[in-house]
């Protein structure tokens, strides 16, 4: 008991006295406290090894996710490039029609372009409805529907090359594929159309000129609703000069 009054007498002391008195202990306990050192050393590198790994998880996660984040965006942008490359094309060829449609002459020199009586002719303009049907107002509006791209393509594609093939024969064929008696009959129209909008000409002779030219044409092919349109407007345009 001496060492615990010895204690008592002063703390610093009494430790060193302890230890010279006891220090047969260390052999006894020295094992069991370094062993106990060593694991409370090895836990904490396992939980700096575990901190390291979730940090790098994390940074493998947070890569993956800009990587993925930035193929959306490719992704999408190439969509928007491929629906914008199909109303181009939509457009293009409806300018290709529209030149033929605004110009009642030229309509008369192919006339197959609007004889419905023409496989090629209904096919051209049947795909002409349907790719009109389909196309979008903007392209995000078909950006989220992967079918829809498709079919529009698909269609824009089908009307680009049956107006081709259509336009290729009329121009082919020209007023081949009407009688003699018809192809005056056209040739005549074409004439006075080109009179009815001549400046030139007195208001009496442009009427005249195309009420004939309408008669001429009578019961042999019809125009279409805008070129109709188109040429009454050209037509009463210069009347009222």
């Amino acid at each position: 008991m001496a060492w615990w009054f010895q204690w008592h007498a002063g703390p610093v002391d009494a430790f060193w006295n302890f230890v010279g008195n006891y220090w047969w202990l260390v052999f006894v306990f020295g094992g069991t406290v370094g062993g106990a050192f060593k694991a409370v050393g090895a836990a904490n590198e396992r939980r700096a090894q575990r901190r390291q790994e979730r940090y790098r998880l994390k940074q493998q996660a947070k890569i993956a996710e800009a990587e993925a984040s930035g193929q959306r965006r490719i992704d999408v942008e190439a969509v928007r490039r491929a629906i914008a490359k199909s109303m181009d094309e939509h457009n293009q060829t409806d300018a290709r029609w529209f030149a033929y449609e605004t110009d009642a002459a030229t309509l008369l020199d192919y006339p197959m372009m609007i004889d419905l009586r023409d496989p090629l002719t209904v096919d051209f303009h049947r795909a002409k409805r349907r790719a009109d049907l389909l196309r979008p107002e903007k392209v995000d509006d078909l950006v989220e529907d992967p079918d829809r791209q498709r079919e529009y393509r698909d269609l824009v594609h089908d009307y680009a090359t049956a107006f081709d093939i259509a336009e290729t024969e009329a121009k082919r064929r020209r007023r081949s594929g009407f009688s003699v008696d018809e192809q005056e009959r056209l040739l005549r129209a074409q004439r006075l159309i080109n009179l009815a909008q001549d400046p030139g000409a007195s208001p009496e002779e442009r009427r005249s000129a195309y009420a004939k030219a309408r008669k001429e044409l009578d019961g042999l092919i019809v125009l279409p609703v805008a070129t109709t349109e188109q040429l009454e407007q050209r037509v009463a345009g210069q009347l009222e000069r």
